[in-house]
Formats: C-alpha cells, structure tokens, sequence
C-alpha cells in the first residue's frame, strides 16, 4: 500500500468526529498512559510482597467487587447526575485511592483500599461510553468507539514497558505515577468537556417511558449479551492474571513480562483502526463469534509456551480477538439502548467485566494452585467455545435500531448537532435516515479538512 493510501485510510478513520469527541480520546490515552496497578497488582504482591498466588488473587477479586459495585452505581450516576460530574467524581477518586494503596502495608488494609480503587476506577467506564454515544452520530459510533480502545492500547503499549522497568525499581512510583496521570484526566474533563447527557424533553419527544435497573433487567436479550460478555471477560482477565502468574512461575521477571504484554498493545495500536474499517459494517453476531474462538483458542495456546517468543506468539493471537470483540460489543450495546438510558445500559455492561475481574482472580488462583498453569489454559479453551456458540444462539436477526429522538431531522437527541460550527463537526446537513453503508465513507472523505484541524488541536 502506497504512502498515500495509508494517509487516505488514516483521514478518513479520524475524520466526521467532533471536538468533545477528541477532547474524551486524549483523556483515554493520558488516563492509559498512567496504567500501573491492574497490570502489576498481582507482581507486586507476589514477587516484592512475598504473598501467594491465593492472596493476589483475593486482592484482585476484591479490586473486580469494587469495580461491580460502581458499575451500575455509575451508569445510574450518568444518566441523573450527568455525565460530566460522575467524570470527574470517579477519576479524583481513583487518582488518591490509587496513592493510598502504594503506601498501605498491612494485609487486611491492602484488599480493602484495592475495593475501594477497583469501585472509584470503574464507576467512569458508563459515563465515558455513554457520552461518547451522546457526541457521535450513530453511524459513526463503532469507528468512534475503535478509536477510543485504540487510545486506551496506544497508552497501555507505552506504560507496559515502562512500567515494567518502573516495577524493578520501586512499586510505589508507579502507584503515584498513576494517581498523577489520573488527575490530569480529571483536570481535561473539567476545562474541556461540556455535558452531554441528552435533554429530558427529547427522551419524552421520543416516547420512551422512563427506563430503570430492573427494565434493563427485564430485557432479556441484552441480558443474555452481557452474561455472554462476561465469559469472554474472563478470559481476556488472564492477561493480567493468569499469564503473570505462568511467566512468574517460568522464573521470568516483571519487564519480560511487561515486554510480552506490550505486544498486546501494539498490534491494537497498528492493527485496530484498518481492522475496523473492514469490520465497521459488518454482521457483529458473526464478528463476535470469531472474537470469542480467537480469545479462548489465543489463551489455550499459553499451554505450549515456554519462551518468551512463544508468549508473545499467544498474545498476538488473542489480541486479534479483542480488536474485533471492543468496538463490536459497545456499539451492539448502544443499539439495543434507549436514549435516555445509556447510562444504567453501559453500566450493566460494563458490571459483565467487573464481575470478571471479580471471579477470574479467584478462578486462575484456584485452577493454578490445584491442577498447574495448563489447565487453567484448557479452561479458557473451553469458555471460548461456550461463547461462541452463545453468540450464534442469541445474536441473530438483530432488531433494527432504536431511532434517535427527534427521528430524521439532524441534531434532535445528541450533542454533535449541537455543536458549533468550528468545533470540529461538519457543517452540512446529514439526514439520520440515510443508510450507514451509503453514506460512511462519503462522510469521511467529505470531513477531512475540518475535521484534522479538531483532531490536531484536541491532541
């Protein structure tokens, strides 16, 4: 591919997005960049605190009860408070919990301030995603989304590395190295993003009745998704669980593993965005299908490895996986939710990975501990599978879907028709009637322009 096409394929992959979009990205990447416990949590008690395999994996299950308590507390949080204010409540909480938890000593106290991270750090996922549907246009959504999970690796491929160095040095630099990052994003979210949450007076112009835990509950189709999304959760957990624990074991250090996991980040930084430009259109029960194979087959490789190549070869298998699994997943999400209930939807979502960060410590510190490394391998084998077939059963004829507030007349029910010309959004009409496949890269090429000017003064 010519240097042109590169940069061609690159413009229209970033541009028909608006200002607060690129504004909420870098907030991503800088919150990314500072990543440092729940990749080195399990190392740090281990290898520098000397505690076991069962202990790390308690921590780390009470760090996933945190993040499952905040998850619908956030998305609720979302939809009534706004996204804005759950922001910057979640991230100021995270960045002085996070230093706390560098300097805590005693055993009872570690698990218990970990809680308290694990519930701070996840209560932003809802309000990120939820405001992220608000500013986007629906056809646009799972490119937005891709590129977001494309920041989130881009930051996480920079700090694996340097954190792992960061490790051998001092653990407690990189807890306050992450608390610092954390407050940055904090400060960019309240000089940068206005709210977004969607009028009332739109939700009820759309007649939706007013949707509450127990109607998201009620959906059982969506439910169905997310306890299939638990699944594949738990087996992209073992990246930062099982797999330190095997290299550990294989008497490799921190930055070999932090080298071996950098893979992961970067091959979703090179591969994620020309990846979705061939799968933005296309059937996502097919496309989630293959994510969970390639996830549960990916993991059940790491049986065989026994170098660091070997590892590597294991990560950029499932790292496939996830590339496709992020953006199909989220945007699926959004188009089974009411406008005025992306919040409590994201929130329920998000609660299928909190609850895998809960139960797969447990499961790896069991499975490892009783029965060795492989078979913990052969189990993700086996969870794959089981979701894959799930995802043929549950995610066929997918209704069509929901139609924004205020039906085909731009700038009814999300904010990027409400922004101002300049601000990185396009200034010609756009018809929400139109279909995604005829008017998706029309858009791009015809934003270009405009819109790389948004993209170079929000990064």
């Amino acid at each position: 591919m010519s240097v042109v096409a590169v940069r061609r394929a690159v413009s229209q992959s970033v541009s028909g997005l608006p200002r607060e979009f690129w504004w909420l990205w870098t907030s991503t990447l800088v919150n990314r960049l500072g990543a440092f416990v729940a990749t080195f949590m399990t190392l740090y008690l281990t290898l520098e605190r000397g505690y076991s395999a069962s202990y790390a994996g308690l921590v780390a299950a009470l760090h996933g009860l945190g993040g499952v308590v905040s998850s619908l507390a956030g998305g609720v949080m979302a939809d009534r408070l706004g996204r804005r204010p759950t922001l910057l409540i979640a991230q100021t909480s995270t960045a002085f919990s996070v230093a706390l938890l560098g300097f805590v000593e005693d055993p009872v106290a570690i698990p218990v301030v970990a809680f308290v991270v694990g519930m701070a750090s996840n209560a932003s996922r809802p309000a990120v995603q939820a405001m992220m549907a608000d500013i986007v246009r629906p056809e646009d959504r799972v490119r937005a989304f891709s590129l977001n999970y494309w920041a989130i690796n881009l930051g996480f491929a920079i700090s694996s590395v340097a954190a792992g160095f960061i490790a051998e040095y001092s653990y407690r630099v990189g807890f306050l190295g992450e608390a610092a990052m954390t407050l940055v994003c904090a400060i960019v979210v309240f000089v940068k993003l206005p709210e977004s949450r969607p009028d009332k007076a739109a939700d009820d112009g759309a007649g939706e009745p007013e949707t509450g835990l127990l109607g998201v509950l009620r959906d059982g189709r969506f439910m169905s998704v997310v306890g299939l999304s638990f699944l594949v959760a738990l087996i992209f957990m073992q990246g930062h669980v099982g797999l330190p624990l095997a290299m550990g074991a294989d008497g490799f250090s921190s930055s070999d593993f932090g080298l071996v996991i950098a893979v992961n980040g970067v091959l979703i930084v090179v591969l994620q965005i020309p990846v979705t430009r061939l799968i933005e259109h296309r059937d996502p029960g097919r496309l989630l299908i293959l994510s969970a194979l390639l996830a549960g087959y990916g993991y059940g490789l790491t049986a065989f490895a026994g170098s660091l190549g070997v590892y590597a070869l294991t990560v950029a298998v499932w790292t496939i996986a996830e590339i496709i699994n992020a953006p199909t997943q989220t945007g699926l999400v959004v188009r089974f939710s009411p406008v005025h209930a992306r919040g409590r939807y994201q929130g329920m979502y998000s609660l299928s990975w909190s609850a895998a960060a809960l139960v797969a410590p447990l499961m790896s510190g069991f499975v490892i501990d009783a029965w060795g490394t492989a078979w913990l391998w052969g189990l993700c084998a086996v969870i794959g599978t089981v979701a894959a077939v799930g995802y043929w059963l549950v995610v066929r004829d997918l209704p069509a879907e929901r139609p924004e507030p205020g039906g085909p007349e731009p700038g009814k029910g999300t904010r990027t028709a409400k922004a101002e010309p300049g601000a990185g959004e396009r200034t010609e009409p756009v018809t929400r009637t139109e279909p995604v496949e005829q008017r998706s890269v029309p858009a791009a090429a015809g934003g270009v322009a405009v819109e790389r000017g948004g993209v170079d003064a929000a990064a």
